[in-house]
């Protein structure tokens, strides 16, 4: 049985894991016979969000904790991840994972991954394990990658693709329903809910595609 990492950051759209992405993976993965296991950060996440109006709120919560309710309590501290003990890693998306897993959303192309991340990434990649990102989350990679070109897909052509490209990456243009798989670096992306209408059947076979690839892949 193939045993995939997902790394969550909170819960939520606005600040946190996008919850249908999230969602979507697992749902991916168990459809494939896959075990999965989901990690977090134990930190708080840099805000918290009200997602009915968009208002910042004046309090704090933590990234595992909030995930928790996303994987059922099922999640470890992203520290404890190890590329040795599991075949793949995923990486859903939502605006959090922009502000939380790095500092994208800030900083674009200056940006950096959290250092945790950053160094399991490149540990899965020097072995050859394969990567899948969902939504916003490829420019996590562009990020953790900078100087080692991948193909990397954020859907259409659009601020966050000129990034992408603009730190040395390929962007390939996909739809919802689509992903990329760039096969030399065994990397997979899908862009999920960076099309903001996107239908909920054509991202969940989006994802399941990226899914699909990130397990044949292993």
């Amino acid at each position: 049985m193939k045993k995939i990492a997902v790394v969550l950051c909170g819960s939520g759209y606005k600040d946190g894991s996008e919850i249908r992405e999230s969602v979507a993976v697992l749902w991916g993965l168990e459809t494939l016979g896959a075990q999965w296991q989901c990690f977090a950060p134990d930190a708080p996440q840099c805000d918290v969000i009200n997602c009915l109006t968009g208002a910042t709120l004046p309090e704090s919560r933590n990234q595992m904790v909030e995930a928790a309710r996303i994987a059922r309590g099922q999640v470890a501290p992203l520290a404890s991840l190890k590329a040795a003990d599991y075949d793949g890693i995923i990486l859903p998306g939502g605006f959090g994972a922009a502000k939380n897993l790095c500092n994208f959303a800030f900083k674009g192309m200056g940006g950096e991954v959290i250092p945790s991340l950053k160094q399991t990434l490149q540990d899965f990649h020097r072995v050859h394990k394969p990567i899948g990102a969902v939504c916003i989350a490829p420019a996590i990679l562009a990020l953790a990658f900078k100087g080692q070109p991948l193909e990397l897909s954020v859907g259409a052509e659009c601020e966050a693709s000129r990034a992408i490209t603009g730190l040395g990456h390929k962007h390939i243009v996909t739809q919802v329903n689509e992903c990329h798989v760039d096969l030399k670096n065994k990397v997979v992306t899908t862009p999920a809910y960076m099309y903001d209408n996107a239908k909920l059947d054509q991202l969940f076979e989006g994802v399941r595609r990226l899914v699909g690839a990130v397990v044949e892949l292993t």
